[in-house]
């Protein structure tokens, strides 16, 4: 049960509204370590972020508070942008900063900017990726971090990535520094380790920033040491989902959404922040009146489904 103070805490700041929190996560903290910071700093207790970085990465962690906890699992598909660092020359068994060197090599000198740079657009496009030995990733009920650690990695199955952007920002070898944008779900520090096999020299990722996801960016984000204040800056249910094609309700129709029942399709228009490479035909749609989110629906032959329901409006 929440103490006193947590709920002292709570009506000081106001926190009684739902929605997207931008946060700047800095290096060292686990996004776990960010949340239960918010929910200490807002006095909050429904609280989740929409996709992990590392403790060693910094960068947009998105957070959302209240009943908008509900629309995590709609972030997923928006594509991510990073700033990575990569080290020539070192191969680690964790493929970044934070492992034990592996194998080594010098042939990274060998390796100029140009052959650099032809490298990188190899991984432009759809290809198979296996996930590194240290991962999150679970197979036959168990956590591959798990099993290497224990000295037994699992042989991970591949996963189809898609990187639709990679450029080389920086060339001081042997550290080069590259701005990529990726589907969910990649391994950037796979393709650090993947990177320096191409090149015969082995290579592990450095440091990692994200800078986007979909369109939001860092630069709209608070710092995770001024959370206190970060009430402010919460984006509501409705504009947090602004990928989403949006169908706007009748009174009459606002009734019976918010019952669960389904409407005719209706007039579905397009987003108001679309983000580029969605396929917005298989998204769900964000059912809105007097200017908030009042569900998430599916269509369904002519109709649209609700599937979760927010009584906000």
């Amino acid at each position: 049960m929440a103490g006193r103070g947590f709920w002292a805490r709570r009506r000081r700041l106001g926190v009684t509204q739902a929605g997207l929190l931008l946060i700047d996560k800095p290096v060292g903290p686990s996004s776990h370590d960010v949340v239960a910071n918010a929910r200490r700093e807002l006095g909050l207790k429904r609280i989740g972020h929409t996709g992990t970085l590392d403790p060693f990465a910094s960068g947009l962690l998105l957070v959302c508070v209240g009943s908008a906890t509900r629309l995590v699992e709609y972030f997923h598909v928006l594509p991510k942008t990073y700033e990575a660092g990569i080290v020539l020359g070192e191969r680690r068994d964790t493929d970044d900063l934070t492992g034990a060197i592996v194998a080594s090599s010098q042939d990274w000198q060998s390796v100029d900017r140009a052959a650099f740079e032809e490298a990188i657009l190899d991984f432009e496009g759809s290809s198979e990726q296996r996930p590194p030995d240290y991962s999150a990733r679970r197979q036959h009920g168990q956590r591959a971090y798990n099993a290497a650690r224990g000295g037994a990695p699992l042989h991970l199955e591949s996963r189809t990535v898609e990187v639709s952007d990679i450029r080389l920002i920086d060339w001081s070898p042997p550290r080069a520094d590259v701005i990529l944008s990726v589907s969910t779900g990649t391994y950037i520090r796979a393709i650090a380790r993947d990177l320096g096999e191409r090149l015969g020299c082995h290579a592990h990722l450095n440091s990692l920033r994200r800078t986007n996801i979909g369109a939001y960016h860092v630069s709209d984000s608070v710092p995770g040491a001024t959370l206190a204040r970060a009430t402010a800056s919460l984006v509501p249910p409705l504009d947090a989902v602004g990928w989403l094609r949006r169908r706007k309700l009748t009174e009459e129709e606002l009734e019976a959404v918010r019952v669960g029942k389904p409407i005719v399709q209706g007039e579905i228009t397009s987003p108001v922040a679309p983000v580029s490479r969605l396929n917005n035909r298989i998204l769900p749609v964000a059912l809105h009146a007097h200017g908030k989110l009042v569900a998430i629906g599916v269509i369904d032959g002519h109709l649209l489904r609700p599937v979760k329901v927010f009584h906000a409006a």
